[in-house]
């Protein structure tokens, strides 16, 4: 395959995504250029266990800033993935967006397609979400999205005193409102203690890596 319809640069989410969706038409020759590795360390498949590939360095790249005051001179360290899947390998498999503010930002600044109200049902579209489904999610699409299965009761406990504290109770940091305390919700459909989960980005059909 020397030549291709499509060519992917970057295989992080979004990456993965557009190329796993333009692989559905067989027809379709899609090439897809990632810098990193394939996502094969068990750690990026283990809930929880994010920061072992961080600790490790391979798959990840830090963005460093300058010092910050606020930090007491120290400076803000960022891990990327530089890997397959990209973000999803190391962001502990939580499922939240961007706040509203931030989507409407863009748009005025010019990126008129990517305010708030444009990019809301693209997410409701890939999400097929366990128990939330309405103006704000999605219950058909391929990003299976779940609720805790256990809730340890010293998260209960700093959830508890956080409401004592003034912050308000949230079932949802993806809905209308994102402030708040509460559980996340996850992308681990069907993981088990111990499991592996299946890759967030597999190879997609017919494309090439």
């Amino acid at each position: 395959m020397n030549e291709f319809d499509y060519i992917i640069v970057g295989g992080g989410s979004s990456g993965c995504v557009v190329a796993a969706r333009l692989s559905e038409n067989p027809q379709n020759k899609v090439l897809l250029i990632e810098s990193g590795a394939r996502d094969t360390d068990k750690f990026i498949h283990i809930p929880a266990t994010f920061f072992k590939v961080i600790e490790k360095g391979k798959d990840v790249h830090f963005y460093v800033s300058e010092p910050d005051k606020g930090l007491n001179g120290k400076p803000n360290v960022v891990p990327q993935g530089n890997v397959i899947g990209g973000g999803s390998s190391l962001n502990a498999m939580i499922y939240i967006r961007g706040q509203q503010q931030d989507y409407d930002t863009w748009a005025q600044m010019g990126c008129r397609n990517w305010s708030y109200d444009k990019v809301l049902p693209v997410f409701r579209d890939v999400e097929a979400n366990q128990r939330l489904s309405g103006e704000f999610h999605g219950a058909t699409g391929e990003l299976k999205v779940s609720d805790r299965r256990f809730g340890h009761p010293l998260s209960w406990a700093f959830i508890r005193a956080a409401q004592e504290a003034g912050l308000p109770y949230n079932e949802d940091f993806n809905g209308k409102v994102q402030q708040g305390v509460g559980f996340y919700q996850t992308t681990t459909h069907n993981v088990g203690a111990g499991a592996l989960r299946k890759p967030s980005c597999a190879t997609p059909r017919n494309a090439r890596t």
